[in-house]
């Protein structure tokens, strides 16, 4: 296992001494690219670390300060805990350290220091106190500020004791956290195949595991963290990863843990204009994640409330941040405006509240939904106030595992839902009773149709007295509708007509006829044998109840075997009812074949 490091990016206009500041504190070049070294300037991510006096060891993001590559600066930031802020002494506070303190204020990121540079060139203590006000303003509270020269080492022993304070005051990560590691570089090396880089800012990942990258299945083959082979390594750690699997992965894709996030490129969202940003937004943006930087399009709901159409699925969680930026704004300064206070590009804050939103058609839908969204918070009871029910695998993976006890299964309701659904299950019974009066109750499916539930166990779940389910169907326990045995009135009434035809010859099953003449079509007479008021032989044959064991009484007193003809003229019958007659009491065990022609009785 990695001995434990913490990650801290740097931030800072262009060419103000970071990636001279972190060559100084570690003895590492941090720019990788031939043209960064020749140019003098950071284009890509920088990587170097180093161990602190404290035994602790850091690794630096070294992230690119020109304003053409704000993009790859967030993909540093990103997914880092903390901040080392760099001014230049000589030149002071500068368009883009305004631009990277808006990105961070709006992220959210509340750690940090500041380093003032080339304190060898310059008296370093305006532009210490300038940027010290300006980051406390942005919410980094007092930090330490310290006058350095990378050139010269001058004051890099205090940085390396304040950056020790800085580290041991971060809030430790959850290594039992799911894992989305942000790439942030990806390419083959000859021999091992796919490597790619990353911040694991929490949770946990070890050789053999099995991620997924863009819904398809990755294995980590082997896994470094500070070009040490481990064989794992728990958030916050700077981690490479050797992986084998059919995807090509590229920076802003996401190694993440199978089920435990929502892939979806629809979000509803919060909105916080970034300082100095005025709104409207603009239906066009481009939304930033760890390293991901994806075009979207923005649909206001409400004054704080917008849904988000992103071009592709990002792994996302309620509470996650995304960075709004404006990308065709160019982020000058105003002519006559403070120094550095010009318009940023970073426009807003979007704080996910929803990763699986409602559709809106009805009319004035985006107006409730601003509404509702106005009182959410990320968590599940806000998501199940929207979606009413969900499964508990679903609210893990939109990051709010429930508290509660699931209601069904594995359903979770919310609380007014439940309650609600219990009220209209009994209401929707007895309306199904009263329309199909003949049936011996509501069928489960029906009942799960009516009340849109997805799931038939969460019927059964809702039923109680003086409900009761068997057999597939609710009832009410103690019905007694109007008629003989339960029967509607009607129904009753021809049944009793029928059984006083049969009383004089019981085995005289009525015709086709006479059962329409009564009313007795096959759903009243379905009801009548369920009642009991009539005994079904077969198909269009019926008669009293009892009638089978009375005949089975008149058959025994026959010599026996007996013959079809025998048992027809002892029964007083035709031959339409004596051979169902007979072939149901074989199958009651009351007679039995002897041959192709005789039976005998039991």
């Amino acid at each position: 296992m990695a001995a434990k490091m913490h990650v801290v990016a740097t931030a800072g206009h262009v060419d103000h001494g970071k990636s001279t500041l972190v060559r100084a504190l570690t003895g590492m070049e941090p720019d990788r690219l031939e043209e960064e070294r020749r140019r003098g300037l950071t284009i890509e991510l920088g990587y170097a670390w180093t161990t602190l006096p404290s035994g602790e060891r850091v690794a630096f993001v070294d992230v690119p300060g020109h304003e053409r590559f704000l993009g790859t600066m967030l993909a540093g930031v990103g997914p880092v805990p903390a901040v080392m802020f760099v001014v230049a002494a000589d030149e002071g506070w500068m368009p883009q350290s305004e631009e990277h303190l808006v990105a961070l204020r709006t992220l959210g990121v509340r750690h940090g220091l500041l380093a003032v540079t080339r304190a060898d060139l310059a008296d370093p203590a305006p532009a210490l106190e300038d940027a010290r006000d300006r980051l406390a303003e942005a919410g980094l509270g007092d930090v330490e500020a310290l006058p350095v020269s990378g050139r010269t080492g001058e004051g890099l022993d205090g940085l390396r004791a304040a950056l020790d304070r800085l580290v041991a005051a971060l809030p430790a990560p959850d290594s039992q956290a799911p894992v989305r590691l942000w790439i942030d570089r990806a390419f083959s090396v000859r021999g091992s195949g796919t490597v790619v880089t990353g911040t694991l800012p929490a949770g946990r990942v070890e050789v053999g595991d099995e991620l997924e990258l863009d819904g398809e299945p990755v294995r980590v083959r082997a896994l470094e963290a500070l070009k040490e082979h481990v064989e794992s390594v728990a958030g916050v750690a700077r981690v490479a990863l050797n992986l084998r699997g059919r995807i090509a992965p590229r920076r802003g894709h996401a190694l993440v843990t199978p089920g435990a996030w929502t892939a979806t490129s629809l979000a509803d969202v919060r909105v916080t204009m970034a300082v100095g940003a005025r709104g409207p937004l603009p239906a066009r943006l481009t939304a930033h994640i760890g390293s991901a930087s994806v075009p979207c399009e923005v649909r206001p709901l409400g004054p704080d409330a917008a849904r988000l159409r992103l071009a592709r699925p990002l792994p996302l969680h309620l509470g996650d941040a995304l960075l709004l930026l404006d990308p065709g704004r160019d982020p000058g300064r105003d002519p006559g405006r403070d120094p550095g206070r010009g318009e940023p590009r970073v426009l807003a804050r979007a704080t996910v509240l929803d990763v699986r939103p409602p559709e809106l058609r009805r009319r004035g839908a985006a107006r409730e939904r601003a509404k509702a969204l106005a009182e959410a918070s990320a968590d599940a009871a806000s998501l199940l106030r929207t979606h009413l029910l969900l499964r508990e695998a679903d609210l893990a993976a939109m990051g709010c595992p429930p508290g509660g006890r699931p209601v069904a299964g594995d359903w979770h309701a919310d609380p007014d839902h439940w309650s609600d659904l219990s009220v209209r299950l009994p209401e929707v019974v007895r309306r199904y009773a009263a329309d199909h009066p003949l049936e011996p109750g509501m069928p489960v499916e029906a009942a799960r149709h009516e009340l849109g539930l997805p799931d038939r166990r969460l019927v059964a779940a809702l039923v109680r007295t003086p409900l009761t389910v068997a057999d597939g169907r609710i009832t009410t326990m103690g019905r007694a509708p109007a008629g003989t045995a339960g029967l509607p009135a009607p129904v009753a009434g021809a049944v009793r007509a029928l059984l006083d035809d049969l009383a004089g010859a019981p085995f005289q099953a009525p015709e086709a006829g006479r059962l329409a003449a009564l009313g007795l079509g096959p759903r009243e007479l379905a009801a009548a044998v369920r009642a009991g008021t009539l005994l079904r032989v077969t198909e269009g044959v019926v008669l009293a109840p009892g009638a089978d064991a009375r005949a089975a009484a008149l058959l025994a007193r026959l010599p026996q075997p007996f013959t079809v003809s025998q048992a027809r003229s002892a029964l007083g019958t035709s031959r339409r009812v004596a051979v169902p007659l007979l072939e149901h009491l074989d199958r009651k065990g009351l007679t039995e074949r002897v041959d192709e022609v005789y039976r005998r009785s039991l």
